[in-house]
């Protein structure tokens, strides 16, 4: 089975085609020096080309096909000895990174005149460097623009193989009787280039003699936290931190391995990601952080505030660096919080932001569409009005849930977990008066009535007690009631245009009593055992080749 990158034309095999078509001057983006060089190296052995690499510390090293290094160290220079190479032999000079000195006015002059001259001659120039910086006169210069693209499923998989001698018996057995583990430890790996692969492969045998996915996962947050425009966010929560929504919780755990080679293999599709509206405080935000931790993939908080610099341009620039970011570090999911303040100035762009707004919009959605990596997004939103149309439309989202305020029984779940995070038990509390005593209450609003009856109980000098905790409940005003007329508003437009989240909300029969459980159903897994907890925003559960691995395998002290 071919993964993506396997299925489109690999790095190098586009670099050798515009070797073969005499392109003189190519920029290749990637940040593994050594990967990339050796890909080029066997390149030119198969084709019997020469091979030179140049950095400013080492001058010129023959990599391939002839021998004679030079102490060229001044860039100037090397591009003269470029120049004077012979017109007739087949032959690759890498320049390791160039990118600074095109900033100096001769340098890049002199580029300008090789890319000219290499045309007539079997010579190609590639600069190589981790970051694409292009002045503008040089634009039409670089023939092409390649970014090498990260180790592949197979390649990762061959860095993990080649430590499994060294594991201890048991994680070699649980390797062999379970041919799904290796295949986990892959994914989580995929977005890290090869030397961080094998770096943390083999930091996690020696801390847990096994490959530990959280570990694997902990070093794509340093990635993460480097772009500075995305938030790592730590798994807190999980599905049994969410009392109701059955529906959404069945389609999510329907979905769990449906990023894995089996899936595509079968012919799924990758999910490319829901859009979850409804009252505030009914678990949207929650059901978002519990998702990376049933799925066991990175959680990345988009703040779309964050996109929207002051210089002109930044902002588009911005928006690409999210995108490149979460596809990187992918299979992950993306997590973009109230996503209709970030965009709800699309429509007045034009006249308010000189079309910002909308070209950073424009970019986004273009991406949800099209989109072939790993990343499921998921965007919650409290304001449909709000919302841009575009946004709406099929083919953006796999699926638009709607959340509405919970039933009795999800609400009982509700008073029943909280109650039990603060160390107590719900049978000797009277939850059938608080389920009365709570019509058309949120998840988020049960909750902080529970955190102020806790409260009044630490001053007082009792416990928590069911009266407490009824009086507590009798002193909020609930958005049911202030924001009465916007809530059926929001209702109506639901009902024709969204999936009810939950089978009991309001306007559908009822409760899932005396069915089994979506966990009983489905096997997923769970820290703690219940079913259910609060619709609540807030609160949760505690809870290739690379230069190393071209030689002898890393020897490790477990």
């Amino acid at each position: 089975m071919l993964d993506l990158q396997q299925i489109r034309k690999s790095s190098r095999d586009e670099v050798g085609d515009l070797i073969r078509a005499r392109y003189p001057l190519i920029y290749v983006v990637s940040h593994e020096e050594v990967r990339v060089e050796q890909s080029l190296k066997r390149l030119c052995i198969e084709r019997e080309m020469r091979m030179e690499v140049w950095s400013i510390t080492q001058g010129f090293r023959v990599l391939a096909n002839g021998s004679g290094d030079r102490d060229v160290k001044d860039p100037m220079k090397s591009l003269d000895h470029v120049q004077r190479g012979e017109a007739d032999q087949k032959a690759i000079y890498v320049l390791r990174d160039f990118h600074p000195f095109l900033k100096e006015p001769s340098i890049v002059r002199k580029l300008r005149d090789l890319a000219t001259e290499l045309r007539s001659t079997r010579k190609s120039l590639l600069l190589l460097s981790p970051v694409q910086k292009l002045p503008p006169e040089m634009e039409k210069s670089v023939a092409a623009v390649v970014d090498w693209e990260l180790p592949t499923r197979r390649e990762i998989e061959k860095i993990a193989r080649s430590l499994i001698p060294q594991a201890p018996p048991a994680t070699q057995e649980q390797i062999r009787t379970d041919p799904t583990f290796i295949e986990r430890v892959v994914e989580a790996a995929l977005g890290l280039t090869a030397v961080e692969a094998e770096n943390v492969f083999a930091k996690s045998m020696v801390r847990t003699h096994t490959f530990d996915l959280e570990t694997i996962l902990g070093e794509k947050k340093q990635i993460i936290r480097k772009s500075g425009m995305l938030e790592y966010y730590e798994h807190r929560e999980e599905f049994s931190d969410i009392g109701g929504l059955e529906v959404i919780k069945d389609w999510l755990v329907k979905r769990r391995h449906a990023f894995s080679s089996r899936a595509r293999t079968f012919g799924l599709p990758l999910p490319k990601g829901i859009l979850l509206i409804g009252v505030p405080g009914t678990g949207k935000s929650l059901t978002a952080k519990a998702v990376g931790a049933l799925w066991e993939m990175p959680l990345l908080r988009l703040d779309v505030g964050k996109i929207f610099a002051g210089l002109v341009g930044s902002s588009e620039e911005n928006i690409r660096t999210v995108i490149r970011t979460a596809e990187a570090v992918a299979p992950a999911v993306l997590w973009i919080d109230e996503i209709e303040k970030g965009f709800s100035g699309t429509r007045s762009s034009g006249a308010t932001d000189g079309g910002t707004t909308s070209r950073v919009f424009g970019s986004f959605i273009t991406w949800l569409q099209e989109k072939e990596s790993p990343v499921f997004v998921i965007a919650t939103a409290n304001d449909v009005s709000a919302l841009p149309p575009e946004l709406l439309r099929k083919g953006r989202f796999d699926e638009i849930f709607f959340c509405d305020l919970p039933s009795g029984e999800e609400r009982r779940q509700i008073l029943d977990i909280h109650i039990r995070k603060k160390q107590r038990d719900p049978s000797k509390f009277d939850l059938d008066k608080m389920i009365a005593a709570t019509p058309e209450y949120s998840g988020a609003e049960i909750e902080q009535a529970v955190i102020a009856a806790l409260y009044d109980a630490f001053d007082s000098g009792d416990d928590l007690s069911t009266d407490g905790l009824l009086n507590s409940l009798a002193e909020i005003v609930p958005l049911a009631v202030t924001m009465r007329e916007r809530i059926e508003g929001m209702r109506e437009w639901a009902r024709t245009r969204a999936r009810l989240a939950s089978a009991s909300s309001k306007g559908q029969s009822a409760a899932t009593a005396g069915k089994k459980s979506w966990l009983a159903r489905h096997g997923a897994s769970i820290a703690g055992g219940d079913d259910g907890n609060g619709h609540s925003d807030g609160g949760g559960k505690s809870n290739g080749e690379s230069e190393a691995n071209s030689g002898n395998p890393r020897k490790l002290e477990l």
